[in-house]
């Protein structure tokens, strides 16, 4: 039997109820406050049991296999796209010792691997030119895992009406769409829509005091990777409304008119998250701007 230790508890603790003991996952973040002095796991152990007694213990919904696996597709492609950054900076940098550089840009790597495999091309010695060959095999193959997973989270919000509903919100796609739908066990869990936002670090930090606001730049506390998708999203709106017009999107264009493209594109961000978290909340559908109906 596996010993209780503070590294087992502070993943799956006993909530009280009153017929039976339920089965919980609580936020580890708000247990440290309840140790009393020097960290070891009786201590630890301790102060997590002190916790889930308090009224307001933050507990947190126990996600379905199919969102776990969800979760684990993401999180691979997110890895690769990484190695394939890696890769492609590796590339550039070797080559770049011998003088041969390229335009950033795909076609940019492109020509530099058309460089290495060149034999006639005498700038790059025959050690360097195995090397960096070995590389553009690597980034071919992480391309086309990169490809085989998006093909996979296509499939997957094809299959999940969430999914295809988050998808009709300007600046969400597939791919956020299906990170959401894996990442929120239970949308309900949040009060509001300002608290989703705030869980995903997309509200002013605050250091308030004496009944004075002082609100500074976004927290940037929680899921990094959602975030990421809702600001790449709110770009893109920003972008197309830049190309084609913000009309119909009046707040938009106040909005731009006085403040930085960056600065909107987190405010952007936020009003999505919420948008978001009331669709999956309330299962309603996005009401697009009359402008646009037909």
């Amino acid at each position: 039997m596996r010993p209780l230790t503070a590294d087992l508890v502070s993943t799956i603790s006993l909530k009280r109820s009153t017929r039976n003991h339920q089965l919980s996952t609580s936020w580890a973040a708000d247990y440290p406050i309840y140790v009393k002095r020097q960290k070891n796991d009786m201590a630890d152990a301790e102060a997590i049991c002190e916790a889930v007694t308090r009224a307001n213990m933050r507990f947190v919904p126990t996600k379905t296999p199919e969102q776990q696996s969800g979760l684990v597709l993401h999180r691979t492609r997110h890895l690769f796209i990484r190695q394939q950054t890696s890769v492609i900076n590796a590339i550039r940098a070797h080559l770049a010792e011998f003088g041969v550089i390229a335009p950033v840009g795909r076609k940019g790597v492109e020509e530099l691997l058309r460089v290495v495999a060149d034999p006639n091309d005498k700038r790059v010695p025959e050690v360097v030119r195995a090397c960096v060959a070995a590389l553009g095999s690597q980034l071919l193959s992480l391309k086309k895992q990169i490809l085989d997973f998006d093909r996979m989270i296509t499939a997957w919000h094809r299959s999940s009406q969430t999914s295809k509903r988050l998808n009709c919100i300007p600046g969400v796609g597939p791919l956020l769409a299906t990170a959401l739908v894996a990442s929120v066990a239970d949308p309900k869990t949040f009060r509001s829509g300002r608290n989703f936002s705030a869980w995903i670090g997309l509200v002013p930090k605050q250091h308030s005091s004496g009944g004075r606001d002082r609100l500074g730049s976004i927290s940037k506390q929680g899921d990094r990777y959602l975030r990421s998708l809702f600001v790449a999203g709110a770009l893109a709106v920003i972008r197309y409304a830049k190309i084609h017009g913000t009309k119909h999107r009046p707040w938009l264009t106040a909005l731009l008119a006085r403040r930085p493209t960056k600065l909107v594109a987190i405010a952007l961000a936020n009003k999505l998250a919420r948008m978001a978290w009331a669709m999956m909340a309330t299962g309603a559908r996005y009401n697009y701007p009359t402008s646009l109906r037909v």
